[in-house]
């Protein structure tokens, strides 16, 4: 063979293999976005709007969708994004107290947790609200430790958002029952408009887009709000500064003259420091393409100057997820995975004792 022919040849070959070294990593392939509830709640209401987005800043346009996989409040899907799906960085979870579950019941996770390859993480927190008709009638908010038939619905008692609402009620003396086992937020919310129980907490989108409208008619009432908690300070939560309600410490002041003391407090601030910052997260499985991992980072980085995402967010939801991520954000969430283990130990048997 001549010898500019063999150079030709050579030189074809070397562009090729250079195109296919910069082919995007998500070129040809679906993103799948778990998420660890069922269809209907607020998780899945964000997944499915990142869903809608995301793919714009996904160089090599895959296509998107979510796959709901409820179950245990919220485990079973985190566990199967660790243990069964695809490590190959076309599964992204998408998860709700995952951060809370595997600090309280490490044992329960058969992959580590901490092994998991974290893209981005919502800080976010709750609002408690319970029906205004509840005995002897529900006017205010520090009439919740007057009510006589609290009916507080859950998901599971191990769950974060359960053990939030056990806390607090118990830390101000109010008298309920509680009943749990509902697989998502939207099974609670339609026992709740049914008075199948009377009092709830979720995040601020369902919030500003379901309760505010009944708050409004009289039929529920706020009752507080989970305060931001770095470990030393409480502050205000971004999405609380335009409504007119009182953080937990606040209310409990109101109406027993003193901040909360106590293990119930030490409890309910370890939830506080870690689903405050970790409230919802976004992870890849462990052992995931270090590429997937930088090309979802920065993609949802992006998300916070896309003015259709931002748009559609705020009339669906009221309100924009403030996703954060970096280069250390593994680093970061694995040191925030762990907890004293006499507190674990009381929070284990807290749990156990649900009633």
């Amino acid at each position: 063979m001549p010898a500019r022919s063999c150079l030709t040849i050579a030189a074809l070959a070397l562009c090729c293999n250079s195109a296919g070294a910069q082919q995007p990593f998500y070129a040809g392939k679906q993103l799948t976005i778990l998420v660890n509830y069922d269809a209907g709640g607020p998780t899945d209401l964000e997944a499915r709007l990142l869903s809608r987005h995301i793919g714009r800043h996904l160089a090599g346009n895959p296509r998107v969708i979510v796959q709901n996989m409820g179950g245990a409040a919220g485990l079973i899907g985190t566990k199967y994004l660790g243990e069964i799906a695809p490590r190959d960085g076309t599964m992204l979870g998408y998860f709700t107290g995952a951060t809370q579950r595997y600090v309280s019941n490490p044992e329960r996770f058969n992959v580590d947790f901490r092994t998991y390859e974290f893209i981005a993480v919502l800080p976010s927190g709750r609002i408690h609200f319970m029906r205004t008709d509840v005995r002897p009638g529900i006017k205010r908010a520090t009439d919740v430790v007057k009510g006589e038939n609290i009916v507080v619905g859950g998901l599971g008692p191990q769950q974060p958002k359960d053990m939030a609402m056990r806390l607090t009620l118990d830390m101000l003396g109010a008298r309920y029952s509680y009943v749990t086992g509902y697989n998502s937020s939207a099974l609670a919310m339609i026992a709740l408009q049914r008075g199948e129980i009377s009092y709830y907490a979720d995040s601020p989108p369902l919030y500003k887009t379901k309760i505010a409208p009944e708050v409004k008619a009289g039929t529920l009432i706020p009752v507080f709000y989970d305060p931001g908690f770095d470990g030393k300070n409480f502050s205000v939560p971004a999405y609380m500064k335009d409504l007119a309600i009182l953080p937990f410490h606040e209310l409990h002041k109101s109406i027993k003259g003193t901040m909360p003391s106590g293990p119930l407090w030490e409890a309910y601030k370890s939830m506080l420091l870690v689903n405050g910052t970790m409230y919802r997260m976004l992870t890849l499985p462990p052992g995931a393409p270090r590429d997937a991992v930088n090309t979802l980072r920065g993609a949802v980085a992006k998300l916070a100057t896309d003015k259709a995402y931002l748009d559609e967010a705020i009339k669906l939801m009221g309100d924009v997820p403030e996703y954060v991520t970096s280069a250390k954000l593994n680093d970061d969430v694995r040191a925030a995975l762990s907890i004293d283990p006499k507190l674990k130990a009381f929070m284990d048997a807290y749990a156990k004792r649900a009633k």
